[in-house]
């Protein structure tokens, strides 16, 4: 900027007449007269305690006032030292905290969310290691008989009871809901409806007849695919078992390098879709399901497999070390699942419809983003109290870019039966090797000596035995050590159980078979009489 000297010179010096030159002047002048009170006015505002100062003295006297100039004084000076003190020491501290918050270790590692915290001394009338063994049991042991549940209700109603001709008619001719009124919701259940057609009659539409030689063509590349995708997936496995046995495991390289391979391995398994020809879309996601299970189940695979068998050796809390590495790699896992829906999908957005605009806008990865919220639910099974708040933002973030980055998929397929799959996805592997690592730890593993609930114990299973022992003091106890000796250690009563669920499900089968039959036959009659 001009001094003022310098601004009159140069005003001057201008090929203008005087009055235009004066004219000039004066406006300039306006102009650095308005700046300055505003800013002087923004300055007022900004300053501390401005208009209480005012009150103050207009109301006291200058003599009070001054206590308040000297206080004002007082704290602006304590700010600066609060500063110095805050940036070269609390800072330093709190980044190191910042880092405890990643790793999970430091103060996190005495806290309520890892087991080494946990007491083996019975609180008042309260005993922790019934509590931590019983409580752990019955919500796996619920959550199994939720995911059975679920899945053979969709599975009578989407495979064994479904009928795509009738399912066609009865979306065409009953679905519509004559009470909507509104002109927005008009138009989302038509197109809802219109989806819902479209993917009943895709199936069929999308039968292709391929020649002998196409049809080998495509097996070669499938076959490929496969041994490609397998090979990475166990490359990958051994590649974060080497992490692991070089002692790397309490860094952050080993949830970084997972949640890395789980982020770009699905990726890489997406462009197999320009290569592969499959006659449904369906068939496609399931092709990219059962690949991503491979790569993941082989990472957790070795991931517990060290957990169980190399860290119990070599940590005296070695369940507080497999707690803080689970953290680790939930933290991990949300953060790249943060970072694939934006460089997946609007990344890739912005290139195809600025940049690129024949790649266009990305479709929707149904498989890739079932395995991380199936593998978000594995996760939440070894550590689950982070996964609730990830749920709710993951799901929330996935909403937001599917909204404004990806277009509807050109093929279409049967959600309905989609849903099943996912379910018995969610059961087996995942649930079913999550309750397997659970019963090998309560049943094989002995706990630490100590930290934990059961330390002294044999195994965590153990507390059991010893509580049985106690109600053997206990007047009125008699049926419970009754209970347990005949039947809950008896291999005839587990022998029995699954005797009598096998008779349910054939019992089940069966009526299922009749009322097909029934419909089948009553079909038949709406047939015969229309014909008459």
């Amino acid at each position: 900027a001009l001094s003022t000297r310098d601004r009159i010179k140069a005003i001057r010096d201008l090929p203008m007449s005087f009055k235009e030159k004066k004219h000039i002047r004066w406006v300039s002048h306006k102009q650095i007269k308005v700046i300055t009170k505003s800013f002087s006015s923004a300055k007022q505002t900004l300053e501390l305690w401005q208009g209480a100062m005012k009150s103050i003295g207009g109301k006291f006297g200058t003599s009070v006032l001054t206590y308040f100039v000297f206080l004002k004084w007082l704290l602006m000076f304590n700010i600066f030292s609060f500063l110095v003190n805050f940036g070269f020491v609390t800072i330093p501290l709190l980044v190191y905290k910042g880092l405890e918050i990643l790793t999970g270790v430091g103060y996190f590692k005495y806290t309520v969310m890892y087991y080494g915290s946990y007491s083996n001394g019975a609180l008042v009338g309260y005993n922790m290691q019934l509590a931590y063994f019983f409580t752990i049991a019955v919500y796996m042991v619920l959550c199994g008989i939720s995911l059975i549940y679920s899945m053979s209700v969709n599975f009578k109603n989407n495979y064994v009871l479904a009928d795509s001709a009738s399912n066609s008619a009865w979306q065409l001719l009953c679905t519509w809901d004559f009470s909507v009124t509104n002109e927005k919701a008009v138009k989302q259940r038509r197109n809802n409806l219109c989806v819902q057609l479209k993917e009943s009659l895709s199936e069929t539409a999308q039968q292709e007849r391929l020649t002998v030689s196409e049809k080998l063509k495509h097996y070669g590349i499938h076959f490929g695919c496969w041994l490609l995708s397998t090979s990475l997936a166990f490359g990958c496995a051994a590649g974060i078992y080497f992490l692991c046995v070089i002692n790397l495991l309490k860094t952050l390289l080993v949830p970084f390098v997972v949640s890395l391979i789980n982020l770009v391995i699905p990726l890489f398994y997406s462009l197999f879709n320009k290569f592969e020809h499959y006659s449904t879309h369906r068939k496609q996601i399931y092709a990219l399901l059962i690949r991503n299970v491979f790569l993941k189940m082989s990472i957790l695979s070795v991931l517990c497999y060290y957990w169980m068998n190399k860290v119990p050796a070599k940590d005296p809390c070695w369940e507080s070390t497999v707690g803080q590495s689970l953290y680790r790699l939930v933290l991990f896992d949300f953060l790249f699942l943060m970072l694939g829906s934006f460089f997946g999908e609007f990344l890739s957005n912005v290139i195809g419809t600025k940049l690129i605009p024949r790649m266009g806008v990305p479709e929707f990865d149904v498989a890739r983003n079932v395995l991380e919220l199936i593998y978000s639910q594995t996760l939440a099974w070894y550590e689950p109290y982070e996964q609730y708040i990830q749920h709710f933002i993951s799901s929330s973030s996935v909403s937001v870019s599917l909204t404004h980055n990806c277009q509807p998929p050109r093929r279409s397929g049967r959600a309905a039966q989609m849903q099943t799959i996912f379910i018995f996805l969610l059961f087996f592997p995942f649930f079913v090797g999550a309750l397997s690592i659970v019963a090998y730890t309560a049943w094989s593993l002995t706990p630490s000596e100590g930290c934990g609930p059961f330390r002294g114990l044999n195994n965590s299973f153990t507390a059991v035995d010893v509580w049985i022992d106690d109600l053997k003091n206990v007047t009125g106890s008699q049926w419970v050590i009754e209970i347990y000796s005949n039947v809950i250690l008896s291999e005839i009563f587990y022998f029995l159980i699954t005797l009598i669920i096998l008779v349910i499900i054939y019992i089940l089968w069966q009526v299922t078979n009749g009322r097909k039959e029934l419909i089948r036959r009553l079909r038949q009659q709406i047939v015969n009489v229309s014909l008459f």
